[in-house]
């Protein structure tokens, strides 16, 4: 059984720094990705990682600020978001991508597999 599990979301202020993690379990991916909902949006993609080159893909609104990043022993997907802005409060989800391709994941689409969500809010 797939699990992906969020955690480290929280209120903060603007300028300030977070740093979330998902734990995967039941099965090797491709590749994991960071998106985010804010409430009224539609879900968008923020962040991707490749397990096994490491290689990432930045949304322009994460990058310079965020990085993702993996620790392969413990089957976990960072993500450090710093100099936070009120615009980046929202629910932030873990996915991962079980394709069997070498890609480069930023849809919606390009992901099986979804953790809980983690709330993020950052108060100006």
């Amino acid at each position: 059984q797939v699990q992906l599990v969020e955690s480290g979301g929280g209120l903060v202020q603007a300028g300030d720094s977070l740093r979330l993690s998902c734990a995967a379990s039941g099965r090797t991916f491709n590749g994991m990705g960071w998106f985010r909902q804010a409430p009224g949006k539609e879900r968008e993609f923020v962040a991707y990682i490749s397990w096994s080159s490491g290689r990432t893909h930045y949304a322009d609104s994460a990058k310079g600020r965020f990085t993702i990043s993996r620790d392969t022993p413990k089957n976990t997907v960072l993500l450090r978001m710093n100099s936070l802005k009120p615009e980046d409060t929202a629910v932030y989800y873990c996915a991962a991508d079980g394709s069997g391709r070498d890609r480069i994941a930023f849809r919606r689409g390009d992901y099986d597999y979804w953790g809980q969500g983690t709330q993020v809010t950052v108060s100006s």
